[in-house]
This record gives C-alpha cells, structure tokens and sequence, in this order.
C-alpha cells in the first residue's frame, strides 16, 4: 500500500490495519457490492469496482479499484492481490451534476410539453408533484393553495406509502397569516433539514408534527404578485440535507408552475368569456325571439280588440289571448264599481287551476292591492305569502285597465309561484290594458250612441205620439161640439135642445181641461208653474171640499170609498192649488180603474221621515222626486183594489200613457194627470211612490212640513 492511499483516506498503515483493515473504509451502501467482487479474484479473475470510501475526515470520495490475484499459496490459504486505486471524485462530482442538470430539464422540459398540450391546471399539477417526487427522491411533494383569507389547503400531492396523505386538508397557521405570506410573496424559500434542530416558532412546530413532517423544503408559487400557493418537498421519516440544485430547481419549477396558473386562469377566463357570450347571444336570440312573439301576440289582440265593439267579447278576447300566449295557467279581467268600492272578476280564461269568473271582492278589503296600487294606475306583480287554499301559492301581475277618464278594472295574470314577470311581458300586458281600454271606451260610447239613437228614436215616437193624441183629444171634442152645434141648429125648441146645449158645455169643458194641462205642464217642465210654498194648510178643513166630488162619483158606481184622516196633523205649508190638484188627479185614477164594489182608500197621516225612508228602502216600489231632509213629514195615501202590471209600473208617470186596457167606465182622459202630478211633487219638494201588488195599486205622497 502506497503513500498516495494514505493521502486519499487520511490513514497511515498502521491505523487502518488497527481500524480493521480496508474493508472499514468502504461506504456501508456499496460494501455488499465490493465483498462480492473478492469472489472474483477467488476465481483468479481481474476486477475493476467503482465504490465510495469514507476518509478519516469523515469526507466521502469515489474510488476506481484495479486488481489482479497474482500468486496464491494453498498451504498458508492466501492470495496475493496486485491493484491499483485511482481517485474519481470529481469526475463522479462532474456526472452527478450534469445528471441533476439532465434530470432537471427532463422535468422542466416535461412541466412545459404539460404546460403546451393541456391548460387543465389540476392535470398539469398532479403530473408535476409525481415527477418532482420522483426527481428529489422523498416521500410527499404536495402542493398547498392559499385563498384570500390567508387560509388553504393541499390539493394535489403525490405520496410514498410510508407517509400519510394531507390531501384536501384544510390548514388554518396563524402564524403563516402574520409572517410568512408576505415573505413568501417575495420570494422567500423555506428549508428545514431536521425541524427538531431549525429552531422553528411553537406554532409552526406544532403544524409540521402534526402533519408528521421531519424535514420540508418549501417554495412559494407567486402569481401576479400575491401568494398562490406553496410547492412542498416533504421527508416523513428521517431528516434531510437539501442540496442547493434542489432548491435551484423546485423555484425553477415554481416559475413554471405559476405560468401554467397564469395561463389556465386566462384560459379559463377566455371560456367564461365565450360560455357568457355564448349565453348573452343565447339570451338575446330568446329576447328578440320572445319580443318578436309579444308584437306578434299585441298585433293580434289589438287587431281582435279593434274589430269588436262589444265590451265582454273585447275583454274576453284580451284574457284569452294573454294566458295563451304568454303560457299562463289563468288570465282574467276585473270590472270596477267605484261608487260601491267593488271590483267583480267578469272574465276569466283558465288552462290550469280554479275559476273565480263572477266573484266580487271589495276595495277596501284589499287597500295594499287597489288604494295604493291599482287605483294610482299601477301595475305590480307579487307571490302572496298565504298559501291559497285552492289554488296554491301562485305568481300574479295585475295592471289597470286606465283610461283618460279613471280606471275602468284590471287584468290579473297567474302562473307557478317561481315565475317571474319579464319586463317585455309586463310591457305587452301594459299595452294590452291600453288597448282594452281604448277599445271599452270605444264601444261605451257606441252603446250610449246607440241608446241616445234609441232614446232619439223613442222621442220621436213620443212626439209622433203626443202630436196624434193632442190631435185625437182635440179633434174629438170639436167634433162633438160642431155635432151638437148643428143638432142644435135643427132641433125644435125644448129639452133635446137643452141636451145638446149640455153636449157642447161638456165638450168646452174637455178641450179647455186638455190645454191647461198641456199648458201646466209646459211651465212645470219649464219650472215657470206659479206655485207658492208659504200657505199653512189646516188638513182637516181643506180635505171635504177635495173629496166630495169623487164620493158621489163612487156612490154612482157602486164603489167604497173610505178616508182614514189622522187626528193630529200639523198644518203643512204648500202650496193650495198643487196639493188639491194632487189629490184630486189621484183619486180621480182610483176611481177610474176600480171595478164595481172595489175599494178605495185615501190615508192621510203625519210620518216621521226616516221610518218612511226605510220603508222605501225595503219595498219594491217606483220612486221619483226629491230627497226629503226634514225630520216630520205629511204623507198622502191613495190605494184602490187594481193591479198594474209590474212591466208598465215604470211608465205610469210618462206624458199621455194610460194602462192598457184598464178604464174599466170608459172615463177618458188626457193622458197628463200622473205627469202633471209628478212635476207638481216635485216643485213643492216631496216625492212620490207608486207600488202594485196582490191586486192593489198605492199611491203614497210624501211632502215635508215646514221646521
């Protein structure tokens, strides 16, 4: 053994022969290799062996070991070995690190073709954490992704079966929050050999036991300069020494890493930039779609609208169209009453769910629906929080029907409880109601032209009618005056001429009696009748003189007149000539549609006037005239046993109408005394009913006394 052994291991003959010879230099991994190339040399064969010795200085260099077997003696069982040893530590240096350097681009080269032919960032790091696991030989390599609040967690890792796995363990270090990302975002690497010997903070060291972590080498993965995450080498089982290459490389890899972030996070930007362009394109086909179809449907309806005049088959058309159209389960429209405060559902069309067609619900029951909303004009869609027991919980819209005069009603849509109303549907019910109200206006108006032609119409007969009675009741008289005019000229002295004389008073009479009712009419309808309402009138001693012609009228014809005359009755201040006017055409009806042995009944008594108010109120009478606000009045009563039919009740107050088929004594008349008798109610402030029933006709005049 030479001199140049003792200057590669530091040991001089003598003490590595009292160390135990060569053998106790050769490093413990590759002494198994170097006792089985002895066998070798047994078998006088040369051996060339490539082995790491440990130096008295504790330094670790690579020898190339020659040897030769050159003589052997049986009898002392030796062998005689020539060799040669050369020192290749730097030349095992050189190979070490040009194989890191090739280790390290192969990976980098890898992370980049991951990086080129995939943007799936989870895929790009999976494959990476492998590879780095495989490069620096240790057992975890994980990657730990930091969120806004400092806090994270491992999401991918690549584990060797002797440590446990952390993935998707969620991590909260406070003192990570406080300390560490700032540092990390610029740049700082973390390297621990042995935590137990790095002289770590309690709390870090707490952490990395906890994850049973001896050794870690961490490097920060910085994107658009705030910390994403950190690139993570762990050792579980014993410490390790990280070698400068390894750091140089797992930062080196973090660049990459955080371009493949850069690069997939702008890719998947780019996607959700296309799917929302994608969906805005989507969204605005279905919008121009959708409001291709809403003026499609306005066009229909409001040229299905326009063609009608007819109000029901106008609204009836509008809530047809609108829940078909727009796929609602119902649609129905609502007329409104304001002087009751009610609003009464006239028109319904329903796909699915109950109908509510004629159901009338009261404003004031409802002020959050109508006074606040619908009455102000309006529209408002909502899903009430009661759950409706027949229908369910529902989404509705209700808008106005408004026009420039008021608001006419409503139209109601309702579908599921999760639809909402868009704003072109809510624009095309607005529309609609414009155009219903349009169109309602429109046809309201050709009604009331229709019954003002109507009215016109039946003027027009009233006055072809007036003109032939006047003529037929003035033409009769003349006739029958001219008649005895000349019966008179030819008829010898005596009592037929006395007769004729009669003939042509009455009929003087007559005709006289027809113009001044025609005449008092005139001035009452032009309310220029002389009538004075400051006369106090004694009922008691006023009434004889009024009644006693119609007595003997009634005794001639068999009938019972009867006059019931209460006994206290205060005076009433009128006027004397309308109040025996009155009176008088009243009883002179009675006795003209009475039958033989019927009654007749005139009550005078003193009312109070709410009780005959109410009386009203309830019955099923004909009232015209006046309000009476005093508390006291004088009501006048005339009932006679015939009945009016209740069909031509309503016209007994009318100019020249008589009852068809109804004097019974062949009277006559002008046809104006109901007339002039209701006109004079009125100027003297009362009113007057008229009721017939169970064979009996009632006349009730009511006039207020003076407070």
């Amino acid at each position: 053994m030479t001199g140049a052994v003792t200057r590669i291991t530091g040991y001089s003959c003598q003490e590595m022969a009292k160390n135990g010879g060569w053998e106790n230099l050769i490093h413990p991994e590759d002494l198994s290799a170097y006792l089985a190339s002895i066998n070798n040399l047994l078998c006088w064969q040369s051996d060339i062996s490539e082995y790491r010795i440990i130096t008295k200085d504790g330094e670790i260099r690579w020898l190339r070991d020659y040897r030769q077997p050159v003589y052997c003696d049986d009898r002392e069982k030796s062998l005689v070995v020539y060799g040669a040893a050369q020192d290749i530590t730097e030349r095992k240096q050189a190979e070490e690190a040009l194989r890191q350097q090739t280790e390290r681009e192969r990976l980098l080269g890898m992370i980049h073709e991951r990086i080129r032919q995939s943007l799936k960032i989870d895929e790009i790091l999976g494959q990476a954490v492998g590879e780095v696991r495989s490069f620096l030989q240790v057992e975890r390599v994980t990657i730990y992704q930091v969120d806004e609040n400092g806090d994270g967690r491992f999401v991918v890792e690549s584990v060797a079966e002797s440590c446990e796995s952390i993935i998707n363990l969620p991590l909260t270090d406070h003192c990570f929050k406080t300390t560490y990302i700032e540092k990390y975002e610029q740049g700082y690497v973390s390297v621990t050999d042995d935590i137990y010997a790095a002289n770590l903070s309690p709390c870090h060291l707490e952490i990395l036991t906890k994850l049973k972590i001896r050794a870690n080498l961490i490097v920060p993965i910085v994107f658009n300069n705030k910390l994403w995450g950190l690139l993570c080498a762990h050792n579980c089982s014993e410490p390790r020494h990280w070698q400068p290459f390894e750091i140089e490389s797992l930062q080196q890899l973090a660049l990459k890493m955080a371009i493949a972030i850069e690069q997939s996070e702008l890719y998947q930007q780019i996607k959700q930039l296309n799917e929302e362009l994608e969906l805005q394109v989507h969204e605005r086909t279905a919008e121009l779609q959708k409001a291709l179809e809403i003026e499609a449907s306005l066009k229909r309806i409001t040229d299905k609208v326009r063609d009608s005049l007819d109000e029901n088959q106008i609204l009836q058309t509008a809530v047809r169209e609108l829940a078909i159209g727009l796929g609602m389960n119902s649609c129905n429209a609502s007329v409104y009453d304001l002087e009751k405060g009610t609003s009464t559902i006239c028109f319904e069309h329903v796909i699915c769910g109950p109908q509510y067609k004629g159901r009338v619900a009261q404003m004031g029951n409802f002020p959050e629906l109508y006074h606040n909303q619908l009455l102000q004009k309006q529209y408002f869609q909502f899903c009430s929080i009661p759950i409706n027991p027949e229908r369910g919980r529902v989404a509705m819209l209700a808008c106005p029907i408004v026009d420039n005069q008021g608001v006419l009603g409503d139209l109601w849509l309702v579908n599921s409880p999760d639809y909402g109303f868009s704003e072109l549907e809510i624009r095309l019910v607005q529309q609609v109601a414009n155009q219903c109200a349009i169109a309602i206006r429109q046809a309201r108006l050709y009604q009331a032209a229709q019954t003002q032609v109507e009215e016109l119409a039946k003027l027009n007969q009233l006055k072809d009618d007036f003109l032939s009675t006047v003529s037929h009741e003035l033409r009769t008289p003349m006739a029958n005056m001219k008649m005895a005019i000349q019966m008179l000229k030819i008829a010898p002295p005596g009592d037929r001429q006395q007769r004729y004389l009669q003939i042509l008073q009455s009929e003087c009479n007559r005709e006289t009696e027809l113009i001044n009712d025609l005449l008092d009419l005139q001035r009452l309808e032009a309310a220029s009748y002389p009538i004075s309402l400051e006369e106090a009138i004694n009922i008691t001693e006023w009434l004889p003189a009024i009644v006693e012609p119609f007595i003997s009228r009634a005794q001639e014809r068999g009938q019972i007149l009867q006059t019931e005359l209460a006994g206290s009755l205060s005076p009433l201040v009128t006027d004397r000539a309308g109040l025996g006017r009155i009176v008088a055409e009243l009883l002179n009806n009675a006795c003209k549609y009475t039958s033989s042995g019927g009654q007749i009944l005139l009550n005078i008594r003193q009312e109070n006037n709410a009780k005959v108010a109410a009386e009203i109120e309830n019955g099923q009478q004909l009232v015209v005239g006046n309000h009476i606000s005093s508390k006291e009045t004088i009501l006048f009563t005339v009932r006679n046993q015939a009945e009016i039919p209740a069909e031509e009740l309503p016209n007994v107050f009318k100019k020249f109408y008589r009852v068809p088929k109804s004097d019974l004594w062949k009277q006559g008349g002008t046809g104006l005394g109901l007339a002039l008798v209701k006109k004079l109610v009125e100027q003297m402030n009362g009113n007057i009913v008229v009721e017939s029933t169970a064979g009996w006709t009632t006349f009730s005049v009511q006039l207020p006394t003076k407070e």
